[in-house]
């Protein structure tokens, strides 16, 4: 009896330490695994850039009543090129993200909106200063801000726009192959990514519900 006792004994010791050992390995595996996922997160945190050139031509004028009379007015005018460098990026940085260990899931919830940068060079063809109406600091300033206006809405419209929203997929896409190879699971915005392509239709699906589209 003793010997039945002492074998049931040693037994239960075995499988304790295996099943210590199997535990263990495991969570060295998933503290690997985390590890792994976050150094891939920090490598891909750096600006994802776009750029392209773009050309304005404007032509600005203001007049100004002399002496007080509608009917004297004076007007300057200027014949502006603005030659832009435009460049767009995605500070990855700033993606807000969970890793749950226990569920093996890389939760994304937040990707920033695109930053656009503009900086025009603008070369003045024609001033005509009018009498009493100096160009001033301010009709200079006005100038760029109207100009940086107009190359923002010409921006919006190009393909620049989407060329660097398909960089940002392909590098997202990126998470998806090494979740997928470790047998975890990636979830954005609330929703299970299944494939690349899933990236995609959330992004677009976020951009159109912010636009009220």
């Amino acid at each position: 009896m003793k010997r039945v006792l002492f074998g049931i004994i040693l037994a239960l010791v075995a499988i304790s330490i295996y099943n210590s050992k199997v535990n263990g390995n495991e969570k060295s595996v998933l503290k690997e695994s985390s590890m792994l996922l976050q150094q891939e997160l920090r490598k891909v945190s750096k600006l994802i850039v776009t750029e392209g050139d773009f050309v304005e031509v404007y032509k600005y004028s203001n007049s100004r009543e002399l002496f007080g009379s509608s009917f004297l007015k004076s007007e300057k005018k200027a014949l502006v090129v603005a030659n832009a460098k435009v460049a767009i990026s995605y500070n990855l940085k700033e993606i807000n993200y969970e890793l749950d260990d226990k569920r093996k899931t890389l939760f994304i919830h937040y990707i920033p909106e695109p930053e656009i940068n503009i900086n025009p060079n603008l070369e003045y063809q024609d001033v005509s200063p009018g009498l009493l109406n100096a160009f001033t600091e301010k009709d200079y300033n006005t100038i760029q801000d109207n100009i940086t206006k107009s190359l923002l809405e010409k921006v919006k419209a190009s393909q620049l726009i989407l060329n660097a929203k398909n960089r940002l997929i392909s590098e997202l896409a990126r998470f998806y192959v090494l979740t997928n190879e470790m047998e975890w699971t990636l979830v954005y915005n609330s929703k299970e990514i299944n494939k690349p392509e899933d990236f995609e239709f959330e992004i677009h699906k976020n951009k159109n519900l912010d636009n009220g589209i």
